[in-house]
């Protein structure tokens, strides 16, 4: 009902004020960001996370406007960091395979993916089921207007393949916190964090590139802009277990990195580190 500018700046003091209020969220966002920030104070590390809350809150003002968003509008509110780099590594390989994209609840995600199907070049994503089904049924309803291919959980892993193989762009967040049956521990800020295997399998079965890919805010406008990196290298090596390893952690040094250059945008409220090694102690106390 608000203008987009208004709901964002409301919905961003609102996200504000409930992490402070929000002493269990809060603890794991400061746990966080002692892994990854120790050299910080505890002032600064407190100031990403509010800053890390309040666009979080934006992108949820963002997300109750999409609606308004056409493929003929979509370019006032998208720009790309070098769109000619966008079009040779994602749209361009399109034309003869599947293009797999690294990416991580960073920045407006959703907005990411819709951005792209109003582009024409609709995404495959894999929904996971939301608990509260209201908001379940919201978030898919949103991710089929802007033309995204949602693929269930329980079927993912054929779905994904056939995806690739017909050409699809599928994007696979890779930035959270994995089981013990379904994940391997690399290194991501320092620390053993338990990731999702699946996403180096696949690009090792069906060999299509590996293209990080991120949405980042200009300020704090509705303003992002689409920021591509160079493709992650696929090692190719006999044991098919080290290679996924190495390819796992090569995805996690990018994901690092893209989060070291803009620390307000990323999740910090997940416990991303919540698997741990066999007899290491647990991190977080909530």
């Amino acid at each position: 009902m608000l203008p987009l500018r208004a709901a964002m700046w409301l919905a961003a003091a609102v996200a504000a004020l409930v992490i402070r209020l929000d002493r269990r969220r809060r603890r794991i966002g400061l746990t966080n960001l002692a892994i990854a920030f120790p050299e910080k104070s505890e002032r600064e590390r407190a100031a990403i996370l509010a800053a890390s809350c309040r666009n979080l809150g934006r992108m949820v003002a963002e997300c109750a406007h999409l609606a308004w968003l056409t493929p003929t509008n979509v370019r006032a509110v998208i720009g790309f960091e070098n769109e000619e780099f966008w079009r040779c590594e994602v749209v361009q390989p399109l034309a003869t395979s599947g293009v797999l994209i690294l990416t991580g609840h960073f920045g407006n995600w959703e907005l990411c993916a819709y951005a792209h199907g109003l582009l024409g070049h609709p995404v495959h994503l894999v929904h996971r089921t939301i608990n509260n089904p209201l908001v379940d049924a919201f978030v898919e309803r949103l991710r089929r207007r802007g033309g995204t291919r949602l693929l269930r959980k329980h079927s993912a892993a054929r779905a994904v393949l056939g995806a690739l193989r017909d050409r699809g762009l599928m994007v696979l967040p890779l930035d959270q916190n994995a089981s013990r049956r379904t994940g391997i521990f690399v290194n991501f800020f320092g620390q053993p964090a338990s990731t999702n295997a699946g996403f180096a399998r696949v690009a090792l079965i069906t060999g299509v590139p590996v293209v990080p890919a991120f949405l980042v805010r200009e300020g704090i406008s509705p303003r992002h802009r689409i920021v591509i990196l160079p493709r992650v290298q696929i090692a190719s090596m006999a044991d098919r277990e080290q290679a996924v390893r190495e390819l796992t952690q090569a995805c996690a040094v990018v994901l690092e990195d893209m989060i070291r250059r803009y620390p307000d945008h990323w999740l910090w409220t997940h416990r991303r580190w919540r698997t741990r090694p066999l007899g290491e102690p647990e991190i977080y106390d909530v």
